[in-house]
């Protein structure tokens, strides 16, 4: 596992994800897996005044900022599988979609809209071709939001409700447990892109945790 931190380390500085470094970035690697795996921000400041000194605003910014490491690289796939689920910003209902290679488990794009039709829907898979050399299968369920949409594109669709579709229900299940924690409700101050940027350092903290353990 040590030589596994220190390669996350080594890419956290290469990439340049924290601009000031007063804090060890061992420091600001363990806080923000304390928090991906459930704390508040709050308590996990706490946790880690037993290394060093660390303010919840700073534990917030890190945990941003590890947005900035979320890749993908462009190759060919043979399923992908689609879904989406409700979070709330303030008191509004958004939608979150996401797609996962199959065969990798990779999550290939995470996209916030405020609606879910096919135009949304659209908006969400021209996103992940980007990121594919071939037009694979997508694979999700029979909402009409996801036909009318691959059926305009010229995609291939499957339909199954266990199977292959469980490699994106198999991340959404330890989503949906962590973002209870504060009741799927992002705070009131919250915008589409912040909810997304939140979503994007989760992926890479979740790969991050993976890896270690």
């Amino acid at each position: 596992m040590g030589y596994l931190l220190n390669e996350i380390v080594r890419i956290c500085e290469h990439k340049k994800i924290f601009k000031r470094n007063k804090k060890g970035i061992e420091t600001k690697i363990l806080g923000e897996l304390l928090y991906h795996r459930g704390l508040s921000y709050r308590d996990t400041s706490k946790i880690l005044g037993l290394i060093e000194q660390s303010s919840y605003e700073a534990v917030h910014y890190w945990y941003k900022q590890f947005k900035d490491l979320f890749a993908i690289g462009l190759k060919e796939r043979r399923a992908v599988a689609l879904d989406e689920t409700k979070v709330k910003r303030c008191k509004k209902q958004v939608f979150l979609w996401t797609a996962v290679g199959v065969d990798s488990k990779e999550v290939l794009g995470v996209y916030i809209s405020n609606s879910r039709t096919g135009l949304d829907t659209s908006s969400f898979l021209k996103y992940v071709l980007r990121f594919c050399t071939n037009k694979h299968w997508f694979i999700g369920d029979k909402a009409p939001w996801y036909k009318w949409a691959l059926n305009r594109l010229g995609l291939e669709y499957k339909h199954e409700t266990f199977g292959e579709r469980n490699a994106v229900e198999q991340w959404y299940s330890p989503f949906k447990h962590r973002v209870k924690r504060f009741w799927k409700r992002f705070p009131y101050h919250s915008t589409n892109i912040s909810i997304l940027d939140w979503c994007l350092s989760y992926v890479v903290l979740s790969k991050i945790w993976r890896f270690l353990f």
